[in-house]
């Protein structure tokens, strides 16, 4: 079975975001970048698949700027096979990255597209099943459980009464939840390994694929700061406060 993981440059989850002063995005300028964790999850269930003889070969692509080559070559030390990098500028919104990643599916043709559910910094939540609707695969998104049984792929996901566990036919697009695993370290020696493994690299113009933004960005702003809380001596007064003051009861 071959495996496709797409993977997303994002701002690391630990730094604090900034705004820029005109409130036009946000500001990236020396600020640490991350391979998307959701994404992270996605490479540690292929390799996982992998080591238990499931999957035969793990392709790991990107859709950004030359940097984003960094964030494969982590997939890579992790025990991914190959790397492809679309490399494109600015914001490349979720449908464009579906076309650009069903135009890779129809080269590649692997037999599950594995990818985090969401992105940290836009949270859209749709690439995978934008890409499933153009395959005309089958789907099962928020995954907390990946198995193979025969030709059959059992997804167990969360829904809002327990735990749903559905049965693919493949090919199949799969997106993870954070409850699918815990991602490895990648140990030295792979990193070193991966630095020196080529990388295949293609334009985005190259896909015919149009990428001019549908969406405009009219303001980024932060959000208000908590305001500091206040102590009261008795159950009355703090229901009092609940009532009179913040008008929630």
């Amino acid at each position: 079975m071959k495996v496709l993981v797409p993977v997303k440059r994002v701002v690391d989850y630990n730094v604090k975001v900034r705004v820029k002063p005109d409130q036009s995005g946000v500001d990236l300028a020396n600020v640490k970048m991350s391979m998307n964790p959701f994404d992270e999850i996605a490479v540690e269930e292929a390799v996982r698949l992998k080591e238990a003889g499931t999957v035969e070969e793990i392709v790991v692509v990107s859709i950004g700027p030359e940097k984003a080559q960094d964030q494969i070559r982590q997939a890579l030390a992790m025990g991914a096979d190959r790397g492809l990098l679309i490399t494109a500028e600015g914001e490349v919104e979720s449908l464009a990255v579906a076309k650009l990643l069903k135009a890779v599916c129809e080269e590649e043709k692997p037999d599950v597209v594995l990818l985090g559910k969401q992105a940290i910094d836009d949270d859209r939540n749709q690439t995978g099943q934008m890409l499933a609707a153009l395959m005309g695969w089958s789907q099962g998104t928020f995954a907390s459980k990946v198995e193979k049984d025969g030709d059959k792929l059992h997804v167990t996901r969360e829904v809002d009464g327990g735990l749903q566990t559905i049965a693919l036919s493949l090919p199949a697009v799969v997106t993870t939840d954070l409850r699918l695993n815990e991602p490895r370290y990648a140990s030295l020696p792979n990193i070193m390994k991966a630095k020196k493994k080529p990388l295949d690299k293609k334009a985005a113009s190259e896909f015919g694929v149009d990428l001019t933004p549908r969406l405009e960005t009219l303001k980024v702003t932060e959000p208000p700061k908590r305001e500091a809380g206040i102590k009261v001596e008795s159950v009355e007064e703090l229901v009092d406060k609940l009532k009179n003051e913040a008008g929630v009861l």
